[in-house]
């Protein structure tokens, strides 16, 4: 890749890369010596403000990616932590569509209460990773243009679709979410176990509320790859009949399921 490149100019490179990530890292006089300043400000101040500029698109990136924990946060306490991820995580990637990814993560490694949870920050971890599925599935693997299956499909041809998540939270995150988009100001939910099945179809994202035991069931097709297999799975841990389980796929939610997109033939 650097053939050809003078060793200088690739140091350089670095080091400008560094201070752009890390500000007490740079070097003032490598920029006084390498770059032009400009007609009234050093070089480093020239720096400074394209930095400046850097780090405004990077954190604008992470609003359109999180505009509900934004919302949540309000303006200045979410730019602290957007400011200090990125200090800790900086973008490493060609594209900035995956700079947001481990914002959950870190949110949940660097929590302010750590000596003492508190329910709002759990709430924060859970939205956070909500929409961080949301953005990520936007432009996931899809079925997009393939052929989906119907009501006569058999279930051993069945399989869950590449763009589908699981989602548990302890929190009604997606409804939080959908109200935010909605311009509407709603309160931080009490806490409530929620499952959701999130996925694109036809290029639009959608959220499906499930129950916990469809949720596991939902689990285990995609684990074990076989509708049967995870009737049987399911009726032995919940201890029930396996015809009653099966009763229930077939009864409650196959069709609805099949017609949201949930499964593709395999």
């Amino acid at each position: 890749m650097w053939d050809g490149i003078d060793t200088g100019l690739r140091d350089l490179q670095k080091e400008m890369l560094g201070a752009l990530t890390a500000p007490e890292t740079a070097k003032a006089d490598v920029f006084a010596a390498a770059l032009n300043p400009g007609a009234r400000l050093s070089a480093a101040e020239c720096f400074a403000i394209y930095r400046r500029s850097y780090i405004l698109r990077l954190r604008r990136c992470l609003e359109a990616q999180f505009p509900a924990s934004r919302h949540a946060l309000g303006d200045a306490l979410f730019v602290d932590f957007a400011d200090a991820y990125l200090e800790t995580c900086p973008s490493a990637s060609y594209t900035l569509n995956v700079l947001g990814e481990g914002f959950p993560q870190w949110l949940q490694d660097n929590r302010p209460d750590a000596d003492a949870p508190e329910p709002w920050f759990d709430f924060m971890v859970d939205l956070a990773a909500y929409e961080c599925t949301l953005y990520r599935l936007f432009d996931a693997p899809g079925h997009e243009g393939g052929p989906w299956p119907g009501a006569a499909t058999s279930d051993r041809e069945l399989a869950l679709q590449p763009c589908l998540a699981l989602a548990a939270h302890r929190f009604p995150v997606a409804w939080y979410y959908h109200e935010v988009k909605a311009g509407r100001q709603p309160d931080y939910p009490a806490p409530q176990d929620t499952w959701s099945v999130i996925l694109r179809r036809d290029f639009l994202t959608h959220t499906f509320p499930v129950t916990g035991f469809h949720h596991r069931f939902l689990t285990l097709v995609g684990r074990t790859g076989d509708v049967e297999a995870a009737i049987t799975a399911l009726a032995i841990e919940a201890g029930m009949p396996r015809d009653a389980v099966a009763a229930s796929w077939r009864g409650d939610v196959r069709n609805a399921w099949l017609e949201a997109g949930f499964f593709v033939r395999k």
